[in-house]
C-alpha cells in the first residue's frame, strides 16, 4: 500500500472470509466486495463470533438454541439451530433467505465493528478480541505488510 495515494480509497476484490476482512482492514484497505457471506448461506456455512456454524450437519437436528446467542439479526432472534437444519435439510427456500439475513448481518456488524475501531484508535484490541473469539493467535502485520511493501504495483493515479 506505500505506493498507493494515500488519498484515494483502496479497494480489494474477491476476499470475502471475516479473517481476512479484517487482514485486509489492518493493511489499508477500505472498500471489499465478494459473494461469501451469501453463496456460503444458500450451502449451510453460518458466520458467528467464534467461526463457522455448519448448519446442514446432524448435531444441530435437536438443537433448539439460537444460532448466535450474541446476535440480534431476525433469525437469530427468532429461530432455533434445529430449525434452520431442517428448511437446510428440506431444501426449503426460507431456509437460504434465514441465513443470508443472518450472514449479511453478521457481516454488516464486523464492518460496523472495524469502522468504530478505526474512529477510536483501538483497531488492534478490535483485532485482538476479534481472533480470541475464534481461538486463533493475531497474524503477524509485519511480515504481510514488508511482501505487499515490496510488491511492484504499476502507479496509475487517475
Amino acid at each position: 500500500t506505500g505506493q498507493m495515494p494515500s488519498h484515494k480509497p483502496r479497494y480489494l476484490m474477491g476476499v470475502g472470509k471475516p479473517e481476512d476482512i479484517v487482514e485486509a482492514v489492518r493493511r489499508g484497505i477500505d472498500m471489499f466486495d465478494c459473494v461469501m457471506p451469501t453463496r456460503n448461506a444458500r450451502n449451510g456455512h453460518l458466520f458467528i463470533g467464534t467461526g463457522v456454524v455448519k448448519i446442514r450437519n446432524a448435531k444441530h437436528k435437536e438443537d433448539t438454541s439460537a444460532l448466535d446467542p450474541e446476535c440480534d439479526c431476525y433469525t437469530c432472534k427468532n429461530y432455533s439451530r434445529s430449525y434452520l437444519h431442517h428448511l437446510d435439510r428440506c431444501n426449503e427456500i426460507l431456509g437460504a433467505r434465514l441465513n443470508t439475513i443472518h450472514n449479511l448481518h453478521h457481516y454488516q456488524k464486523l464492518m460496523q465493528g472495524l469502522r468504530e475501531a478505526i474512529a477510536t484508535g483501538t483497531l488492534e484490541q478490535f483485532v485482538s478480541e476479534f481472533y480470541a473469539k475464534r481461538g486463533l493467535p493475531v497474524p503477524a502485520l509485519e511480515a504481510v505488510t514488508e511482501i505487499l511493501d515490496n510488491t511492484e504495483i504499476p502507479a496509475n493515479t487517475n
